[in-house]
């Protein structure tokens, strides 16, 4: 039978395109009319772009994405605190990526579309519910006039995202997101890129933040890059804010005269501001991990199941494994609950932990004890915080969050070539 996916984002085409490489059918429903390549920035870290190159997918990363060579941490007064290099520079076998989310998502879905045919992804159906019987799972679909239609499948995943429909099924009182305090303005802007010309840098301390790094080369005759940059100020939880309308354009009068300082001898902040074409505001939120994600033959996946701050570059990247994990569990035991089983017990403890972590600002805790000691002002870093402190709050995430450098290298592929669904139970 099939297996029924909700939701068309990074987590659900990686998960068709899984699908395909293992021999399972798969059909998704994503409830926008037409996708369209919407968002900002993202980084994707070396461990989720290894799956996508095992996907068959590294040539179309490359021309849509830059190398991330290095990420660096600075102080609200530009003083540097850490740097390092990621990705292939870092010894990994395989690059850190910086690309516009929207952009990943069209090449994902470009290549769903080529491999699995143009009608494997239907739009303007949302997943509003689910009911299961014996060996099958009834999702029920709604479209922008009301009409309203069910598929059958033999499992159902939900990569609804962290409005998940299929979440709120099986979670009645959990209520809306968590906001803990923290208001982004993202936008990118034409500029010059900074520092190695594919840095990733952090400014600033846990009240007031500012994140910036290209997203595509420099132009060879203008020498400007599309530079992604998030804007954060953070508030107490209680304070009055504009969350009525959390998807609005953003305001430079609302967060501009924070940073109109923050001008150093490697980045004009302000300047790179004011050079956005489009700004757009939202709250950092999360949800409390679940105890569970699954319900028979349904259970969730992304932002769906585990939604997380946007620190330390995981929230895609926790995604693609997701679909991985699933796809390998799918061929260790069929299209079954055991299947479901086996994918839950191995990345829910994973996600978890970087919920919590991220809650707790994550590896970019970092600047926020460099202000408390001494207000970002130093001469020397190593003055206020050891090398080998430093090393080791950097080596401690990368740990966490699953892209230590010798444990990837060294794991085998999550998916063998060879593999295809149900192929180990019936080897058995």
């Amino acid at each position: 039978m099939t297996i029924l996916v909700a939701g068309a984002g990074i987590a659900g085409l990686t998960f068709a395109l899984t699908c395909h490489q293992i021999g399972a059918r798969v059909r998704i429903f994503e409830q926008v009319d037409e996708i369209r390549p919407l968002g900002v920035g993202i980084n994707l870290q070396p461990h989720a772009i290894r799956e996508l190159v095992e996907l068959g997918l590294e040539s179309e990363l490359e021309a849509v994405g830059i190398r991330t060579r290095e990420v660096a941490y600075y102080s609200k007064h530009g003083r540097l605190i850490w740097s390092e290099t990621r990705g292939l520079e870092a010894g990994y076998n395989w690059p850190q990526l910086s690309v516009h989310r929207g952009q990943l998502q069209l090449m994902l879905l470009r290549a769903v579309r080529k491999r699995l045919g143009a009608d494997a992804v239907q739009t303007g159906w949302k997943a509003c519910g689910f009911s299961q019987r014996q060996d099958e799972v009834v999702l029920q679909l709604e479209n922008r006039a009301g009409d309203t239609r069910t598929e059958r499948g033999s499992l159902l995943v939900a990569a609804d995202g962290i409005h998940s429909a299929i979440r709120a099924r099986m979670n009645p009182g959990e209520g809306p997101p968590v906001w803990g305090g923290a208001v982004l303005w993202r936008a990118t802007s034409r500029a010059k890129p900074f520092l190695t010309g594919a840095s990733m840098a952090m400014i600033g301390h846990e009240w007031q933040k500012f994140v910036t790094y290209p997203i595509s080369p420099a132009d060879p005759e203008t020498g400007l890059s599309e530079i992604n940059w998030v804007a954060e100020l953070k508030k107490k939880p209680d304070a009055a804010w504009n969350r009525e309308d959390w998807n609005r354009p953003g305001r430079l009068e609302d967060f501009l005269p924070s940073f109109e300082s923050w001008r150093f001898d490697w980045l004009d902040v302000p300047e790179l501001i004011r050079g956005a074409r489009r700004i757009y505001e939202y709250p950092m939120v999360d949800r409390d991990p679940l105890p569970g994600w699954g319900q028979g033959r349904v259970t969730l996946m992304g932002d769906a199941a585990h939604p997380m701050y946007p620190i330390g570059s995981n929230g895609a990247s926790q995604a693609i494994l997701d679909a991985r994990v699933l796809g390998k569990t799918i061929v260790a035991h069929g299209l079954s609950e055991a299947a479901l089983i086996a994918y839950e017990d191995e990345r829910r403890p994973a996600t978890e932990k970087i919920v919590v972590a991220n809650r707790g600002n994550g590896p970019d805790q970092i600047m926020q004890v460099i202000e408390e000691k001494c207000q970002g002002m130093f001469d020397v870093v190593t003055d206020v915080m050891s090398r080998e402190e430093l090393e080791d709050h950097a080596a401690r995430y990368k740990a966490l969050a699953g892209f230590d450098r010798e444990t990837l290298n060294l794991r085998p592929p999550l998916i063998a070539d060879t593999d295809r669904v149900g192929q180990a139970s019936a080897d058995a």
